[in-house]
């Protein structure tokens, strides 16, 4: 089966590298039409890789950050355009400072929306993901990108919605990406006792916070993506200002990861079909006249 369209909508540029990006390789590669949506330019991103800490760069944060997107995007084999609103930045401190004027968060919702429904019907996907009511972590941009992918959902098919901004369209089946699971990172641990060596990630997962549990009971899609996970990391890698080569994303060596762990997790938030769960393909339940 081949066709079907996905778009991974995303708040910053990275995102889409270090949230389902192998599962996104792996349909692209399969012959369906894959877009990443970049809701915002990342401008207010700090640079998290010393190596990319130097003069020039961060005067020119915006471009160099559309590069490494272009990159990454290439590398994934997938689409992709931008949104054009203005990064939120992650307010620090208590109390927390006010948002700056103008940005992604504080931008109207039915604003964001028409915007992200005028995509929608352009590219016509027939699945989405997108991230939880809570952002995968509290960041105003991913929280809002929650927000919009859903009012997007039921807006995008609704005749009588800014109907100059195209046909309506319905999407099939909006998903979340969970990327972060403890119990990978459990299984990790025990791959690591198994072969008598340290686990490279054992304080990070001694600091988890597990007031929320772990997001697996959530889970309702695994798809097997392990094959792609190369393509997934180099894409991270060519987020040079946001991601360090050195840093826990590639702290556990890809063999271990295809072994023990070699699926991307999501969880079905909306669907107009029938789909029997748990699942392992984003495209589980769609008919053949569905690629129209």
């Amino acid at each position: 089966m081949s066709g079907f369209r996905l778009m991974a909508v995303h708040a910053h540029p990275d995102d889409e590298s270090s949230k389902g990006a192998a599962t996104t390789a792996r349909y692209a590669a399969e012959g369906h039409e894959v877009m990443v949506l970049t809701l915002t330019g990342g401008e207010r991103g700090d640079i998290l890789n010393p190596a990319m800490d130097v003069p020039g760069v961060r005067d020119r944060i915006s471009e160099v950050r559309q590069e490494e997107m272009a990159e990454a995007a290439r590398i994934l084999g997938v689409k992709q355009r931008w949104l054009g609103f203005v990064d939120s930045g992650l307010p620090e401190g208590d109390p927390l400072p006010p948002l700056p004027e103008g940005c992604f968060a504080l931008v109207p919702l039915e604003e964001s929306t028409r915007a992200l429904v005028k995509v929608i019907r352009e590219f016509r996907p027939h699945v989405v993901t997108t991230y939880d009511e809570n952002g995968g972590y509290p960041h105003p941009d991913h929280i809002r990108c929650h927000e919009v992918s859903m009012a997007a959902y039921e807006a995008a098919a609704d005749p009588e919605y800014f109907p100059e901004d195209g046909q309506p369209w319905e999407i099939k089946k909006v998903y979340y990406s969970h990327g972060f699971i403890r119990k990978r990172l459990e299984l990790f641990q025990e791959e690591y006792e198994r072969r008598g060596e340290p686990f490279p990630m054992a304080d990070w997962l001694k600091k988890w916070k597990t007031e929320r549990g772990d997001m697996m009971v959530r889970v309702t899609t695994q798809v097997t993506c392990g094959d792609y996970f190369p393509q997934r990391d180099d894409a991270l890698r060519a987020h040079a200002t946001q991601i360090d080569p050195n840093g826990s994303f590639f702290a556990v060596p890809l063999d271990i990861q295809q072994k023990i762990w070699p699926t991307e997790e999501f969880e079905l938030a909306k669907t107009r079909v029938t789909t029997s769960i748990p699942e392992t393909d984003l495209f589980a339940g769609l008919e053949e006249d569905a690629q129209k």
